[in-house]
């Protein structure tokens, strides 16, 4: 196929695909799907060979949010039936911490709900980042605390914190549809904040919550153009008691299509397979290991994923292997960019619907399944071991 042959050349060259070929990408055929994955695996497998990252969250203060978020199950009025508790201390979120180093993950992600932090809640961070290398020197953290105010992301990285995460999650035309509590600048913003404190950029995406194929290649091309070293995507995990209860609209080819559009837009980036993978692309999830070259191990914030032992299991029998502590997972060219950004910072610093359609187009609701959905009962926040 002439367009595959074009995105691979282009994605080898780290040459940005028009519009145009990242939206075909989405309308290919199930016919074409594997052609689609393997193209896409040229691109991953040149820039991070058969290497598989492995990522572990750590849910710090769950729950009572004040944004209103459409898809969250942590925010306001949500009724979905989740572990709510106040920030974890310091030993409390490293001994869950451990367990996900003890699997294999190389980034510890430090997540806590709420519109941002407080200079208090951010010297809290920094007690539990100490915490956790005391025992992990080498590890990499990410802080995950919403939109950040001036100095903080500076504090952070001063805290010894490796990167900040913070999702676009859609278009900015469509932002306001799923949330009126912040704007989709604001998100911007803060990513700039910390790339600019030196921190390696972390944002990614929300595919199932309504959003057309344009507004999917619009927020990928949003985040190549902020430069971010990883973009996890994530299917939307449609929680009861959330406004997006009952939204099944993905199957795991549109999941495939989207993973590849994501690592053709972005060939030399952390492609992270997040939240939803086990619900959406079920017994396809191996077939995303030649795309993605990264995952979350074990369970989610307020979700249970796939058991780790499992995770193992998959890369292994895929033919793909865990990157090693001491690995760099990023090609020499971003790290001497993001050495460069490290240097120079502050000291004190729509197109057509997918889903299931009838025979004159007319899209066809599908099934909620809530029972693919398992609330976490476990780990961080319990008196249960964490699935890692």
């Amino acid at each position: 196929m002439d367009l595959l042959n074009t995105l691979v050349g282009k994605g080898l060259r780290r040459e940005l695909p028009t519009r145009d070929e990242a939206l075909a990408v989405l309308s290919t055929s199930d016919d074409d799907l594997l052609d689609v994955v393997a193209a896409a695996g040229k691109v991953r497998r040149h820039w991070f060979g058969r290497r598989v990252k492995l990522n572990y969250l750590v849910n710090l203060k769950s729950g009572l949010c004040p944004e209103d978020c459409s898809y969250c199950s942590q925010r306001l009025g949500s009724k979905a039936e989740i572990l709510t508790y106040t920030w974890l201390k310091p030993d409390e979120a490293a001994a869950a911490a451990e367990a996900g180093v003890a699997g294999g993950a190389k980034r510890v992600c430090l997540v806590a709900s709420g519109r941002g932090p407080t200079d208090r809640d951010v010297e809290r961070v920094a007690g539990t980042i100490a915490a956790i290398k005391e025992a992990n020197e080498d590890v990499e953290i990410c802080a995950c605390l919403g939109l950040l105010s001036d100095g903080q992301a500076a504090r952070l990285r001063e805290a010894g914190a490796y990167a900040y995460s913070h999702n676009l999650n859609t278009a900015e035309a469509v932002y306001a549809d799923i949330c009126t509590t912040h704007e989709f600048t604001d998100r911007v913003e803060t990513v700039r904040r910390a790339r600019t404190a030196g921190l390696s950029s972390c944002s990614g995406l929300i595919a199932g919550m309504g959003e057309t194929d344009t507004d999917l290649v619009d927020v990928v091309f949003a985040l190549r153009e902020l430069d971010v070293d990883s973009v996890p995507v994530n299917f939307l995990i449609p929680f009861e008691g959330t406004p997006m209860a009952g939204r099944w609209a993905l199957t795991p080819q549109r999941c495939l299509r989207i993973l590849a559009m994501v690592r053709f837009v972005c060939p030399d980036v952390e492609v992270r397979l997040a939240g939803g993978r086990e619900i959406h692309l079920r017994t396809l999830q191996p077939l995303a290991l030649h795309i993605v070259n990264s995952i979350f191990l074990g369970d989610y914030l307020t979700s249970e994923g796939q058991a780790g032992k499992a995770d193992l299991e998959m890369i292994a029998d895929a033919g793909f292997e865990v990157e090693a502590p001491g690995t760099d997972t990023l090609p020499d060219h971003r790290r001497a960019d993001q050495a460069a950004a490290l240097d120079a910072a502050p000291d004190d610093a729509r197109g057509p619907e997918s889903g299931l359609r009838d025979e004159d187009g007319t899209r066809l609701a599908r099934p909620a399944r809530p029972d693919l959905v398992a609330v976490r009962r476990r780990g961080a926040g319990t008196d249960l071991p964490p699935n890692a």
